[in-house]
């Protein structure tokens, strides 16, 4: 198995982070952004494939996707394993692990990733002397809560063809806010990805995206999907897709 490489020096300076030019995203203030510089203690490469927190793990770091892709998953004892969520840039990882006091879940990455790395026990100062960045940490949990909330619903409710139409126009969505599309909607995701967070066979699955191809809709590729319509994706599910509120990052 792939694995982390050495946290290394900074290397963005956080006036310059390329997820502050994005609208998605609501602006920091002067004070907000000189004390997440304080808190940033570097940066973190990981290759495609490798674990980035392990469940079980006790983890003296939290971290915000700066660059790729990821997924979040549990697994049972014989290996089988039920993908909760993905992980894209903005999204801040080990937070349950820093609270809780271990990750109930493991992260792999999907694409190379790098990560920003804060350190856990920075994390006081922050409640103590920035509400604001404070109420961000707790809107990105809730905002996490939410997803979940419609990924469950999608796998208890939603038939075999409107789950894979739900969570491709949902990865299609934030990919194109977070602008990481280039020239082609392309998904990094494989048939496996798709079966394990669907909770359906790989056979099941197969089936399934061809209907999908067959509509129009996507076309699959060897290791992910082109996104041919995300409109029809999400009408297809029943999804109105995400609101367009102003997210916050750390």
């Amino acid at each position: 198995m792939a694995t982390a490489k050495t946290v290394h020096a900074m290397k963005t300076p956080c006036e310059d982070c390329p997820l502050r030019g994005l609208p998605h995203f609501r602006e920091f203030s002067r004070e907000e952004l000189e004390f997440v510089s304080r808190f940033k203690k570097g940066e973190l490469a990981v290759d495609a494939g490798a674990t980035i927190l392990v469940e079980g793990a006790h983890s003296a770091h939290l971290f915000t996707v700066l660059t790729g892709w990821g997924f979040r998953y549990k697994t049972l004892e014989d290996g089988r394993r039920q993908i909760l969520n993905y992980v894209m840039p903005g999204d801040l990882i080990g937070l349950q692990g820093t609270v809780m006091g271990e990750m109930q879940h493991s992260i792999e990455a999907l694409s190379p990733v790098s990560l920003c790395v804060f350190e856990r026990d920075s994390l006081m100062t922050l409640y103590n002397r920035h509400a604001s960045l404070a109420f961000d940490i707790t809107w990105i949990a809730a905002r996490e809560e939410r997803i979940l909330d419609e990924h469950l619903l999608s796998v208890g409710r939603r038939s075999a063809l409107e789950r894979a139409a739900y969570l491709i126009a949902y990865l299609y969505e934030r990919a194109r806010v977070l602008k990481l599309f280039n020239g082609r909607s392309f998904l990094p995701v494989t048939q496996q990805h798709i079966a394990d967070t669907l909770g359906l066979s790989i056979v099941h699955t197969n089936k399934t995206l061809k209907k999908l191809a067959e509509r129009g809709l996507i076309r699959w590729q060897e290791r992910g999907c082109d996104v041919l319509d995300g409109e029809g994706l999400s009408t297809l599910a029943g999804w109105e897709g995400q609101d367009g509120n102003l997210r916050p990052f750390i």
